[in-house]
């Protein structure tokens, strides 16, 4: 055989060989391919679902209470019952109360809690306070409510606001102090041995510096934290109680849209289960201004990174 034939031979099996292997590419890459499709398919169908029980809620409550909702909504009073018309005016107030009185007590604490966890994150106690945080936010609502009964309403025997807005403080200051302390754990190393490089106290570096680097994220969760506390019912029925009157006392008990919503739900009466729906429907909206709030508040953490 002469070096010319061999040549041929060895330039027609690599010619069958890289047919092969491009034939087989080929099926591979089809495969691929399709395996994708499904898959982002899958995934897509997936996503859909997720968000499908959000919008029967939201199509369900505009077809129930769109038609109640109206500006007599939000200016006026409850109607005695079986009188039509009315509106939910001190319940709107009255949530608003509430969830200041919680804020007022709970983000002081939350973020304060959650410096602690970030900073002392090897700590007995620090170990303790964050299991005992997992643990008080996955408590059902209901039990916590039970539990400011027995604290703050029974003692003193009688409902208040301020006994609603500290049940849901007690809601609240788990919440912030582990979206706390994830925050400030994003905030590298660096700018703490800058800020003690330059003479300040550990203290003074950590509210100045860390905190503040931090704060985007920090009200992130804080905002998710007041969504989550604004449409609590349960501690509210065993704290605030609810009031058909106007009345603004923080030593009385008081009206929340929670509370109002769930007292005309469970009326025998048409037109209080058209203005719950109305309710439902402001609570809803409420939450979802809060919940974009958030989403606005989450793009000015292009600053913060990893340690």
């Amino acid at each position: 055989m002469t070096a010319s034939s061999l040549t041929a031979q060895r330039r027609a099996a690599w010619r069958s060989y890289r047919d092969q292997l491009a034939a087989s590419t080929a099926r591979t890459l089809r495969r691929r391919k399709l395996v994708s499709r499904i898959m982002i398919a899958l995934t897509f169908v997936a996503a859909l679902i997720a968000i499908l029980p959000l919008l029967l809620i939201l199509w369900h409550l505009l077809r129930e209470g769109a038609s109640s909702v109206g500006w007599n909504f939000f200016t006026h009073m409850p109607k005695p019952a079986g009188e039509s018309g009315g509106g939910m005016a001190n319940a709107i107030v009255g949530t608003g109360i509430v969830v200041a009185i919680a804020s007022a007590i709970g983000l002081p604490i939350g973020i304060f809690a959650g410096l602690y966890l970030a900073e002392q994150r090897t700590a007995r106690l620090a170990t303790a306070v964050r299991f005992l945080s997992d643990v008080l936010n996955g408590l059902p609502s209901i039990v916590l409510g039970i539990f400011a009964w027995g604290l703050l309403v029974r003692p003193f025997k009688h409902f208040s606001a301020l006994a609603g807005g500290m049940a849901l403080a007690a809601m609240m200051i788990p919440l912030v102090t582990r979206a706390t302390e994830e925050m400030i754990r994003l905030v590298p190393v660096s700018m703490r041995e800058a800020a003690l490089a330059l003479g300040y106290t550990k203290w003074r570096t950590s509210l100045s510096i860390v905190l503040r680097t931090a704060l985007p994220g920090i009200v992130t969760g804080v905002l998710l934290a007041v969504a989550r506390i604004a449409g609590e019912t349960a501690p509210l029925i065993f704290t605030a109680l609810g009031n058909p009157y106007w009345s603004v006392s923080l030593n009385q008990p008081i009206s929340a849209l929670p509370t109002q919503i769930y007292n005309y739900a469970t009326a025998p009466y048409d037109d209080w289960h058209a203005q719950a729906w109305a309710g439902a429907l402001v609570l809803l909206g409420i939450v979802l201004v809060i919940s974009v709030a958030a989403r606005f508040a989450t793009r000015s953490r292009a600053g913060l990174g990893g340690d």
